[in-house]
C-alpha cells in the first residue's frame, strides 16, 4: 500500500510530496522547502515513518529546498540530478536509476528544458509522476534562465512524460492558482502550449515571448540550492527552541508534556484557558496557573509578562492549542501548549491545588 501526502508552501506555491510504503514505513520526499522543515519533520514523525531520501526534481530558483535539515534531523540521504551541478548530495542520478522505498520504488527520467538538470519521478506502477517544473497544469515551467531550453522541454514532455499511460497522474512542483494534480490525458489534449497539435516550433515561439518577471529569490535559492539547501551558519535557522524540550506537530503547534512543564514550572508563565468554573472544579488547576479564558485572551493577553515562556493549558489540549495561535499573532514568541491538557497532567500524577479524588476525573489515553 502506498502512503501519499501533498504538502503545499504558500509563499513560493510549492508543492512538497511525501510517499512511504505503509508495511515498511520507508519514505521519500520530494522538493521539500526550507522553511517548512519542522511541519514535514512533524508529519513523518506522527506516521511513524523513515525517511530514506530527500528528492530534488532540479535547482529550484523560487525557494530553497530543506534537503540538508532533513537529512540533519531524519539522516535521510540526498538525491539530485546528476547534471544539476549541486554539491553535498549523496546521490547523483541518472536516467532510469531507481529510488527504492520499501516494496515501492521511483524511476528516474531525465527531463531537460526548464534547467539542464530536470528530472521527472515515475511510480512503479506509472500511476503517478513527479515532473517538478518541466511539465505544469495546463502550463509548462519557464526556459529563459538556468540554461532554459524550450526545444528541449518540448522533447522532455513529448518523450519522456507523454509517453506514459493517459490516466498517470502527474504532480507538478508548483501551481499559482491552487491546482494540485492533473493527468497524461488531459494535458495532451487540452494544454495550451504544447497539447493537441502544437508543435515544436509553436512551443518554441510561444516560451520565448512569455515575459516573465525575474524570480524574486533566484539569487539567494539558486546558490542556496547548489548546496543542496546548507544553512550559510552552521546555526539551523530553524533550529527548535532552546527554553524547553518541546516537540512540534503538524498541526503547527510547539507541545510540551507534563513532566517537561513540572520540570520548568518556576520559570514559565502558566496560562490556564478554561472557564472559571472548570479552573476550580474536579481536575483542579495547575498551581500558579494564571485564569484567562480562550474567549476573553486576545482582549487579555497584555495582562502576560513578554520576556517569559508562556504555556498554555486548558482541559485535553484543544483550547489551549487555539491560546498559542492568539499568542502567536500578539507578537508572543516563546510559547507552547501543555499537550492533553489537565486530563493528562492528573493521569500521570502531577500536583494540582483544587480538584476531586483520581478516580472522579475523567480517564486519559495516551
Amino acid at each position: 500500500m502506498l502512503l501519499f501526502r501533498q504538502l503545499f508552501d504558500p509563499k513560493s506555491s510549492t508543492y512538497t510530496n511525501l510517499l512511504a510504503n505503509r508495511s515498511s514505513g520507508e519514505a521519500v520526499v520530494i522538493d521539500p522547502v526550507f522553511e517548512q522543515v519542522r511541519r514535514d519533520a512533524a508529519l513523518i514523525g506522527e506516521l511513524g515513518l523513515e525517511l530514506l531520501y530527500s528528492l530534488e526534481t532540479h535547482i529550484h530558483a523560487d525557494h530553497v529546498t530543506s534537503g540538508s535539515l532533513l537529512k540533519q534531523r531524519t539522516g535521510c540521504r540526498i538525491a539530485v540530478s546528476a547534471d544539476s551541478g549541486a554539491a553535498g548530495a549523496d546521490c547523483y542520478l541518472v536516467p532510469d536509476d531507481v529510488i527504492t522505498f520499501g516494496r515501492r520504488s521511483l524511476a528516474v527520467r531525465k527531463t531537460p528544458g526548464h534547467t539542464s538538470g530536470c528530472l521527472t519521478y515515475v511510480l512503479d506502477d506509472r500511476s503517478m509522476a513527479f515532473t517538478g517544473d518541466c511539465l505544469l497544469v495546463r502550463g509548462s515551467g519557464r526556459t529563459d534562465f538556468q540554461e532554459g531550453d524550450p526545444a528541449a522541454m518540448y522533447r522532455s514532455i513529448h518523450q519522456q512524460i507523454f509517453t506514459l499511460p493517459e490516466d498517470c497522474l502527474l504532480y507538478p512542483a508548483h501551481d499559482y492558482r491552487g491546482l494540485t494534480v492533473t493527468s497524461v490525458g488531459e494535458e495532451r489534449r487540452f494544454n495550451p502550449r504544447l497539447g493537441g497539435e502544437a508543435a515544436e516550433t509553436d512551443f518554441t515561439g510561444y516560451m520565448k515571448n512569455l515575459r516573465l518577471a525575474h524570480p524574486k529569490q533566484i539569487d539567494v535559492a539558486v546558490p542556496a540550492n547548489l548546496q543542496c539547501g546548507r544553512p550559510a551558519s552552521e546555526v539551523d535557522a530553524t533550529a527548535d527552541p532552546q527554553w524547553a524540550a518541546l516537540h512540534y506537530s503538524f498541526a503547527g503547534v510547539w507541545e510540551i508534556d507534563p513532566h517537561g512543564l513540572e520540570e520548568h514550572q518556576r520559570t514559565v508563565q502558566i496560562l490556564d484557558v478554561r472557564e472559571p468554573a472548570e479552573f476550580s472544579g474536579p481536575l483542579g488547576h495547575i498551581r500558579g496557573a494564571v485564569l484567562i479564558p480562550l474567549g476573553a485572551l486576545a482582549e487579555r493577553a497584555g495582562e502576560l509578562a513578554r520576556d517569559r515562556p508562556v504555556v498554555a493549558v486548558c482541559r485535553a489540549g484543544s483550547r489551549s492549542a487555539q491560546a498559542t495561535v492568539i499568542l502567536r499573532e500578539q507578537g508572543f514568541t516563546e510559547i507552547a501548549n501543555l499537550a492533553g491538557g489537565m486530563l493528562r497532567w492528573r493521569a500521570e500524577g502531577h500536583p494540582v491545588e483544587g480538584g476531586g479524588a483520581l478516580e472522579h476525573v475523567a480517564e486519559y489515553s495516551i
